[in-house]
Protein backbone atom coordinates (compact mmCIF):
# COMPACT_ATOMS: atom_id res chain seq x y z
CA UNK A 1 0.00 0.00 0.00
CA UNK A 2 1.70 3.32 -0.80
CA UNK A 3 2.16 5.60 2.08
CA UNK A 4 0.06 8.14 1.24
CA UNK A 5 -2.70 5.47 1.27
CA UNK A 6 -1.40 4.22 4.65
CA UNK A 7 -1.24 7.64 6.33
CA UNK A 8 -4.90 8.31 5.43
CA UNK A 9 -6.03 5.24 6.43
CA UNK A 10 -4.42 5.62 9.64
CA UNK A 11 -5.43 9.29 10.94
CA UNK A 12 -8.59 10.07 8.44
CA UNK A 13 -10.89 7.72 10.09
CA UNK A 14 -13.45 8.72 12.43
CA UNK A 15 -12.00 6.47 15.23
CA UNK A 16 -8.69 8.46 14.72
CA UNK A 17 -8.43 11.21 17.47
CA UNK A 18 -6.69 13.68 15.18
CA UNK A 19 -9.31 13.40 12.73
CA UNK A 20 -11.85 13.88 15.69
CA UNK A 21 -10.32 17.02 16.78
CA UNK A 22 -9.35 18.59 13.11
CA UNK A 23 -13.29 17.92 12.53
CA UNK A 24 -14.17 19.40 15.86
CA UNK A 25 -11.88 22.49 15.63
CA UNK A 26 -13.28 23.41 11.90
CA UNK A 27 -17.28 23.31 12.88
CA UNK A 28 -16.30 25.19 16.53
CA UNK A 29 -14.37 27.91 14.83
CA UNK A 30 -15.82 27.78 10.91
CA UNK A 31 -19.15 27.20 11.67
CA UNK A 32 -20.74 26.85 15.00
CA UNK A 33 -19.18 30.26 16.19
CA UNK A 34 -19.09 32.48 12.98
CA UNK A 35 -23.03 31.71 13.11
CA UNK A 36 -23.28 32.71 16.73
CA UNK A 37 -21.19 35.73 17.27
CA UNK A 38 -21.53 37.71 14.20
CA UNK A 39 -23.69 39.97 15.85
CA UNK A 40 -21.78 40.10 18.94
CA UNK A 41 -20.17 43.34 19.04
CA UNK A 42 -17.26 42.59 21.31
CA UNK A 43 -16.58 39.09 19.52
CA UNK A 44 -13.70 38.50 17.08
CA UNK A 45 -16.20 37.28 14.37
CA UNK A 46 -18.59 40.68 14.83
CA UNK A 47 -18.85 41.58 10.89
CA UNK A 48 -18.29 45.12 11.67
CA UNK A 49 -18.93 46.11 7.55
CA UNK A 50 -22.57 44.73 8.06
CA UNK A 51 -23.17 46.09 11.53
CA UNK A 52 -21.71 48.53 13.16
CA UNK A 53 -23.31 51.53 11.41
CA UNK A 54 -26.88 50.03 12.57
CA UNK A 55 -26.28 49.33 15.86
CA UNK A 56 -24.26 52.81 16.37
CA UNK A 57 -27.71 54.29 15.05
CA UNK A 58 -29.53 52.07 17.14
CA UNK A 59 -27.80 52.77 20.51
CA UNK A 60 -27.76 56.76 19.92
CA UNK A 61 -31.52 56.68 18.90
CA UNK A 62 -32.16 54.52 22.06
CA UNK A 63 -29.62 57.28 24.25
CA UNK A 64 -31.70 60.17 22.59
CA UNK A 65 -35.28 58.95 23.55
CA UNK A 66 -33.99 58.61 27.13
CA UNK A 67 -32.41 61.60 27.29
CA UNK A 68 -35.45 63.52 26.00
CA UNK A 69 -37.04 60.97 28.93
CA UNK A 70 -35.33 62.05 31.29
CA UNK A 71 -35.62 65.67 30.46
CA UNK A 72 -39.66 65.66 30.44
CA UNK A 73 -38.97 63.28 33.96
CA UNK A 74 -37.26 66.40 35.61
CA UNK A 75 -39.26 69.14 34.53
CA UNK A 76 -42.02 68.03 35.40
CA UNK A 77 -40.67 66.69 38.64
CA UNK A 78 -41.38 70.05 40.37
CA UNK A 79 -44.92 70.18 39.42
CA UNK A 80 -45.94 66.50 41.05
CA UNK A 81 -46.43 66.27 44.68
CA UNK A 82 -44.62 62.65 45.16
CA UNK A 83 -41.18 63.95 43.33
CA UNK A 84 -41.11 67.09 45.09
CA UNK A 85 -41.52 65.21 47.76
CA UNK A 86 -38.68 62.87 46.75
CA UNK A 87 -36.45 65.49 45.65
CA UNK A 88 -36.28 67.55 48.51
CA UNK A 89 -34.77 64.83 50.30
CA UNK A 90 -32.43 64.33 47.73
CA UNK A 91 -31.11 67.85 48.20
CA UNK A 92 -30.91 67.44 51.63
CA UNK A 93 -27.54 66.52 52.20
CA UNK A 94 -26.57 64.33 55.98
CA UNK A 95 -23.17 64.82 57.30
CA UNK A 96 -20.81 62.19 57.40
CA UNK A 97 -22.86 59.35 55.25
CA UNK A 98 -21.18 56.12 54.61
CA UNK A 99 -21.30 56.99 50.88
CA UNK A 100 -21.40 60.16 48.53
CA UNK A 101 -21.48 60.26 45.02
CA UNK A 102 -20.08 63.27 43.56
CA UNK A 103 -21.30 63.49 39.40
CA UNK A 104 -18.64 65.82 37.72
CA UNK A 105 -20.56 67.66 35.00
CA UNK A 106 -19.57 70.34 32.17
CA UNK A 107 -21.97 72.09 29.48
CA UNK A 108 -21.54 70.28 26.52
CA UNK A 109 -21.71 72.18 23.06
CA UNK A 110 -22.60 68.62 20.98
CA UNK A 111 -24.94 66.12 21.85
CA UNK A 112 -26.96 68.63 24.00
CA UNK A 113 -29.82 66.88 23.33
CA UNK A 114 -28.69 63.51 24.71
CA UNK A 115 -28.92 65.21 28.27
CA UNK A 116 -26.36 62.92 30.06
CA UNK A 117 -26.66 64.53 33.32
CA UNK A 118 -30.21 64.36 33.51
CA UNK A 119 -30.20 60.02 32.23
CA UNK A 120 -27.72 59.51 34.86
CA UNK A 121 -29.56 62.08 37.40
CA UNK A 122 -32.76 60.33 36.57
CA UNK A 123 -31.33 56.46 37.17
CA UNK A 124 -29.53 57.10 40.28
CA UNK A 125 -33.16 58.82 42.12
CA UNK A 126 -34.45 55.27 40.91
CA UNK A 127 -32.06 53.47 42.55
CA UNK A 128 -30.29 55.10 45.54
CA UNK A 129 -33.84 54.12 48.07
CA UNK A 130 -32.93 50.80 46.50
CA UNK A 131 -31.01 49.97 50.34
CA UNK A 132 -33.83 50.02 52.86
CA UNK A 133 -35.18 52.16 54.80
CA UNK A 134 -31.92 54.81 54.72
CA UNK A 135 -30.90 56.39 51.10
CA UNK A 136 -27.67 53.85 49.48
CA UNK A 137 -25.61 57.26 49.00
CA UNK A 138 -26.15 60.91 49.45
CA UNK A 139 -25.66 62.29 45.86
CA UNK A 140 -24.57 65.58 44.92
CA UNK A 141 -24.02 67.39 41.09
CA UNK A 142 -20.62 69.22 40.75
CA UNK A 143 -20.71 71.34 37.95
CA UNK A 144 -17.47 72.91 36.58
CA UNK A 145 -18.35 74.84 33.63
CA UNK A 146 -16.76 77.90 33.69
CA UNK A 147 -17.57 79.26 30.43
CA UNK A 148 -19.98 82.06 29.79
CA UNK A 149 -22.71 80.14 28.85
CA UNK A 150 -24.22 77.94 31.96
CA UNK A 151 -25.24 74.32 32.17
CA UNK A 152 -28.60 74.44 31.34
CA UNK A 153 -28.70 70.72 32.90
CA UNK A 154 -27.13 71.09 36.24
CA UNK A 155 -29.49 74.51 36.79
CA UNK A 156 -32.45 72.08 35.85
CA UNK A 157 -31.65 69.58 38.70
CA UNK A 158 -30.98 72.31 40.85
CA UNK A 159 -34.67 72.11 42.34
CA UNK A 160 -33.72 68.44 43.42
CA UNK A 161 -29.91 68.15 44.13
CA UNK A 162 -27.75 69.82 45.91
CA UNK A 163 -25.04 71.40 42.97
CA UNK A 164 -21.56 72.26 43.84
CA UNK A 165 -19.96 75.40 41.58
CA UNK A 166 -16.68 77.17 41.79
CA UNK A 167 -17.44 80.83 43.17
CA UNK A 168 -17.18 83.91 40.77
CA UNK A 169 -13.87 84.47 41.47
CA UNK A 170 -12.81 81.14 40.72
CA UNK A 171 -14.88 80.57 37.38
CA UNK A 172 -12.66 83.81 36.45
CA UNK A 173 -9.39 82.51 37.25
CA UNK A 174 -10.21 78.50 35.73
CA UNK A 175 -10.82 80.31 32.42
CA UNK A 176 -6.89 80.59 32.04
CA UNK A 177 -5.79 79.10 28.81
CA UNK A 178 -4.83 75.53 29.59
CA UNK A 179 -4.68 72.65 27.92
CA UNK A 180 -7.78 70.04 27.66
CA UNK A 181 -6.34 67.57 29.76
CA UNK A 182 -5.22 69.89 32.51
CA UNK A 183 -8.50 71.42 32.74
CA UNK A 184 -10.20 68.00 33.43
CA UNK A 185 -7.76 66.98 36.13
CA UNK A 186 -8.01 70.68 37.48
CA UNK A 187 -11.92 70.01 37.52
CA UNK A 188 -11.90 66.69 38.74
CA UNK A 189 -9.69 67.96 41.78
CA UNK A 190 -12.31 70.42 42.70
CA UNK A 191 -14.97 68.09 42.81
CA UNK A 192 -12.96 65.95 44.65
CA UNK A 193 -12.40 68.56 47.80
CA UNK A 194 -15.80 70.43 47.64
CA UNK A 195 -17.32 66.72 47.88
CA UNK A 196 -15.11 66.00 50.60
CA UNK A 197 -15.70 69.48 52.53
CA UNK A 198 -19.04 70.01 51.85
CA UNK A 199 -20.05 66.21 53.95
CA UNK A 200 -16.65 64.36 55.01
CA UNK A 201 -18.17 61.21 53.60
CA UNK A 202 -16.77 58.04 54.58
CA UNK A 203 -16.54 56.38 51.24
CA UNK A 204 -17.00 58.37 48.02
CA UNK A 205 -17.92 57.81 44.18
CA UNK A 206 -17.23 60.11 41.49
CA UNK A 207 -19.71 59.36 38.70
CA UNK A 208 -18.67 61.60 35.26
CA UNK A 209 -21.75 63.11 34.17
CA UNK A 210 -22.04 59.98 31.01
CA UNK A 211 -21.33 57.24 33.01
CA UNK A 212 -25.05 55.68 33.89
CA UNK A 213 -25.08 53.48 36.66
CA UNK A 214 -26.58 49.73 36.76
CA UNK A 215 -29.05 48.84 38.97
CA UNK A 216 -27.16 46.67 40.90
CA UNK A 217 -24.78 49.52 41.62
CA UNK A 218 -24.69 50.30 45.19
CA UNK A 219 -25.69 46.52 45.99
CA UNK A 220 -22.28 45.73 44.57
CA UNK A 221 -20.50 49.19 45.67
CA UNK A 222 -21.49 48.46 49.05
CA UNK A 223 -20.45 44.22 48.61
CA UNK A 224 -17.32 45.74 47.37
CA UNK A 225 -16.34 47.81 50.86
CA UNK A 226 -17.23 45.14 53.25
CA UNK A 227 -14.26 43.41 51.49
CA UNK A 228 -11.22 43.30 53.38
CA UNK A 229 -8.61 44.58 50.51
CA UNK A 230 -11.02 47.88 49.93
CA UNK A 231 -9.05 50.04 52.54
CA UNK A 232 -6.00 49.01 51.56
CA UNK A 233 -6.48 50.38 47.99
CA UNK A 234 -6.03 54.10 46.16
CA UNK A 235 -9.23 53.85 44.33
CA UNK A 236 -11.11 51.21 42.56
CA UNK A 237 -12.14 51.67 39.05
CA UNK A 238 -16.19 50.65 38.35
CA UNK A 239 -15.80 50.59 34.37
CA UNK A 240 -13.16 49.42 31.67
CA UNK A 241 -14.15 49.82 28.05
CA UNK A 242 -15.81 46.31 26.63
CA UNK A 243 -13.46 46.39 23.59
CA UNK A 244 -10.09 46.55 25.89
CA UNK A 245 -11.73 43.12 28.21
CA UNK A 246 -10.05 40.58 26.16
CA UNK A 247 -8.07 38.13 27.32
CA UNK A 248 -5.17 38.85 24.96
CA UNK A 249 -3.79 41.33 26.85
CA UNK A 250 -0.79 42.07 28.49
CA UNK A 251 -2.44 42.08 31.97
CA UNK A 252 -0.86 39.03 33.95
CA UNK A 253 -4.04 38.12 35.72
CA UNK A 254 -5.76 37.73 32.36
CA UNK A 255 -3.65 35.06 31.28
CA UNK A 256 -3.80 33.26 34.37
CA UNK A 257 -7.60 33.34 34.14
CA UNK A 258 -7.69 32.36 30.60
CA UNK A 259 -5.93 29.11 30.74
CA UNK A 260 -7.61 28.39 34.13
CA UNK A 261 -10.64 28.63 32.11
CA UNK A 262 -9.26 26.38 29.69
CA UNK A 263 -7.98 23.68 32.28
CA UNK A 264 -11.63 23.47 33.81
CA UNK A 265 -13.69 23.28 30.26
CA UNK A 266 -11.47 20.70 29.68
CA UNK A 267 -10.96 18.64 32.09
CA UNK A 268 -14.94 18.71 32.95
CA UNK A 269 -15.77 17.57 29.48
CA UNK A 270 -12.98 14.71 29.35
CA UNK A 271 -14.60 13.44 32.65
CA UNK A 272 -17.68 13.45 31.18
CA UNK A 273 -17.10 11.44 27.84
CA UNK A 274 -17.16 8.33 30.03
CA UNK A 275 -20.57 9.00 30.69
CA UNK A 276 -22.39 11.02 27.85
CA UNK A 277 -20.56 10.56 24.36
CA UNK A 278 -23.10 11.08 21.74
CA UNK A 279 -20.62 11.86 19.02
CA UNK A 280 -18.66 8.66 20.01
CA UNK A 281 -15.43 10.52 20.67
CA UNK A 282 -12.12 8.51 21.78
CA UNK A 283 -10.80 11.06 23.95
CA UNK A 284 -9.46 10.07 27.33
CA UNK A 285 -8.00 12.37 30.24
CA UNK A 286 -4.58 12.39 29.03
CA UNK A 287 -2.03 15.00 28.85
CA UNK A 288 -2.00 15.00 24.97
CA UNK A 289 -6.18 15.43 25.45
CA UNK A 290 -6.10 17.88 28.10
CA UNK A 291 -3.54 20.54 26.52
CA UNK A 292 -5.59 20.15 23.18
CA UNK A 293 -9.00 20.72 25.05
CA UNK A 294 -7.97 23.20 26.68
CA UNK A 295 -6.44 25.16 24.56
CA UNK A 296 -9.47 24.37 22.25
CA UNK A 297 -11.68 26.42 25.40
CA UNK A 298 -8.93 29.02 25.21
CA UNK A 299 -9.23 29.60 22.09
CA UNK A 300 -13.13 29.32 21.93
CA UNK A 301 -13.74 31.35 24.76
CA UNK A 302 -11.11 34.29 23.71
CA UNK A 303 -13.34 34.43 20.07
CA UNK A 304 -16.73 34.57 21.74
CA UNK A 305 -15.34 37.52 23.66
CA UNK A 306 -14.67 37.98 27.47
CA UNK A 307 -17.06 40.56 27.65
CA UNK A 308 -19.94 37.93 27.37
CA UNK A 309 -18.59 35.39 29.79
CA UNK A 310 -17.70 38.44 33.05
CA UNK A 311 -21.78 39.09 31.89
CA UNK A 312 -22.06 35.85 34.23
CA UNK A 313 -21.03 37.00 37.26
CA UNK A 314 -24.10 39.69 37.47
CA UNK A 315 -25.54 36.76 39.34
CA UNK A 316 -24.40 37.89 42.82
CA UNK A 317 -22.85 40.33 43.87
CA UNK A 318 -20.53 38.17 45.18
CA UNK A 319 -19.52 37.00 41.82
CA UNK A 320 -17.91 40.44 40.74
CA UNK A 321 -14.42 39.96 40.23
CA UNK A 322 -11.58 42.52 41.67
CA UNK A 323 -8.11 43.02 40.02
CA UNK A 324 -4.87 44.86 39.61
CA UNK A 325 -6.12 48.70 38.17
CA UNK A 326 -6.00 49.15 34.22
CA UNK A 327 -4.70 52.08 32.66
CA UNK A 328 -7.26 53.76 31.02
CA UNK A 329 -10.69 55.93 31.83
CA UNK A 330 -12.13 57.19 35.08
CA UNK A 331 -15.79 57.67 34.30
CA UNK A 332 -16.73 55.72 37.60
CA UNK A 333 -14.10 55.46 40.45
CA UNK A 334 -14.80 54.40 44.34
CA UNK A 335 -12.28 56.13 46.53
CA UNK A 336 -12.75 54.06 50.40
CA UNK A 337 -12.44 56.10 53.38
CA UNK A 338 -10.26 59.31 52.68
CA UNK A 339 -8.39 58.25 49.61
CA UNK A 340 -10.29 61.35 47.63
CA UNK A 341 -8.30 63.17 49.58
CA UNK A 342 -4.81 61.46 48.44
CA UNK A 343 -6.00 61.35 44.97
CA UNK A 344 -6.23 65.01 44.73
CA UNK A 345 -2.92 65.73 45.99
CA UNK A 346 -1.49 63.51 43.78
CA UNK A 347 -3.41 65.19 40.65
CA UNK A 348 -2.42 68.12 41.82
CA UNK A 349 1.17 67.75 41.73
CA UNK A 350 1.26 66.69 38.17
CA UNK A 351 0.75 69.06 35.21
CA UNK A 352 -1.39 66.40 32.43
CA UNK A 353 -1.07 66.64 28.95
CA UNK A 354 -1.72 64.89 25.80
CA UNK A 355 -0.63 61.10 26.36
CA UNK A 356 -0.55 61.80 30.00
CA UNK A 357 -4.34 62.49 31.59
CA UNK A 358 -5.58 61.94 34.86
CA UNK A 359 -6.55 58.14 34.41
CA UNK A 360 -2.06 58.07 33.54
CA UNK A 361 -1.32 59.59 36.46
CA UNK A 362 -3.59 58.33 38.79
CA UNK A 363 -2.31 54.51 37.40
CA UNK A 364 1.48 55.83 37.77
CA UNK A 365 0.98 56.46 41.24
CA UNK A 366 -0.74 53.69 42.52
CA UNK A 367 2.33 52.33 41.29
CA UNK A 368 5.08 53.94 42.18
CA UNK A 369 3.83 55.11 46.00
CA UNK A 370 5.05 52.96 48.03
CA UNK A 371 1.89 51.16 50.50
CA UNK A 372 -0.52 52.38 47.38
CA UNK A 373 -2.47 49.76 45.54
CA UNK A 374 -5.36 50.35 43.09
CA UNK A 375 -8.02 47.75 41.57
CA UNK A 376 -10.91 47.00 38.97
CA UNK A 377 -14.25 45.39 39.20
CA UNK A 378 -15.28 43.49 36.43
CA UNK A 379 -17.90 43.52 35.01
CA UNK A 380 -18.67 47.14 34.85
CA UNK A 381 -20.87 48.74 37.29
CA UNK A 382 -21.90 51.68 34.64
CA UNK A 383 -22.80 51.93 31.26
CA UNK A 384 -20.65 54.58 29.25
CA UNK A 385 -23.51 56.32 27.10
CA UNK A 386 -21.28 59.81 26.45
CA UNK A 387 -21.11 59.50 22.35
CA UNK A 388 -20.27 62.53 22.50
CA UNK A 389 -17.55 64.14 24.43
CA UNK A 390 -17.65 67.25 26.34
CA UNK A 391 -13.50 67.97 26.27
CA UNK A 392 -12.43 66.41 23.21
CA UNK A 393 -13.41 66.88 19.19
CA UNK A 394 -16.03 64.21 17.93
CA UNK A 395 -17.03 62.67 15.00
CA UNK A 396 -20.71 63.69 13.14
CA UNK A 397 -22.35 60.19 13.67
CA UNK A 398 -19.81 58.64 16.20
CA UNK A 399 -19.76 54.27 16.29
CA UNK A 400 -19.65 51.86 18.92
CA UNK A 401 -16.14 51.08 17.97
Amino acid sequence: MPRWKAFFSQYLRWSSTVTQAFVLCVVTFCVVLPLCCHQLLYSYFFIRSMYLDSMSEEVLQESLSRGQDALRFWQSASTTTAAAAASSRLSDIAQHPELLVTVVTARRNEGRDFHYLLQVMRQLSGIVGSCGERRCAEVVVCDVESGPQENQDAKLLEAHFKVIRRSPQEQLKNREHINTFEREKRDYVFCLRKGWELVKPKNMVVLEDDALPRQDFFTVVKDLLSRRFAFHTLYIKLYHPERLQRYWNPEPYRILEWVGLGLVGATALLLTFPYWNPCSFSFTLSAGHLIFFTLYFMAAAELLGRHYLLEIRRFSPQLYAVSPATECCTPAMLYPGNASLRVAEYLDGSFCIKGNAKDMVLYHMARTIPGERSHSVEPNLITHIGAYSSVRANPSRPKLL
